[in-house]
């Protein structure tokens, strides 16, 4: 059985084959796709939270925000900045959460993707 690849593999690997299983494990998938869409939005903003993120997911995404998150700062791709902003979701009567940026590796790792496309478009 192979290893789970670590959130920094799945995001430096643009030619990853995705196989059948793991496309029909939805779970799984969707997470993935929320893991995607976080690094993304990082790549476009210096910082973030969870409610700037929860504007642009839709709503299937948000259940997996909080798995997204803690897998893209274990991986080392992302880390808390010391700052926290009160949560806009009505539930949570304004609970302070987290704002996040890149690390050097998340960067590092949007580098390496951004000259991998520019090679293929070439």
């Amino acid at each position: 059985m192979a290893r789970k690849l670590t959130p920094a593999e799945r995001l430096a690997s643009a030619e990853k084959d995705f196989l059948l299983e793991e496309i029909a494990d939805q779970s799984s998938w969707d997470q993935f796709l929320v893991e995607q869409a976080v690094f993304h939005f990082g790549q476009r903003y210096d910082e973030w939270s969870c409610n700037d993120l929860r504007d642009v997911l839709p709503e299937l995404g948000h259940g997996y925000l909080g798995a997204a998150i803690n897998s893209l700062r274990t991986g080392g791709i992302i880390a808390h900045t010391g700052r926290m902003v009160p949560s806009t979701q009505a539930n949570t009567h304004a609970h302070r959460i987290a704002v996040w940026q890149l690390t050097d590796k998340g960067r590092a790792i949007a580098a390496r993707r951004a000259a991998r496309t520019q090679q293929q478009a070439a």
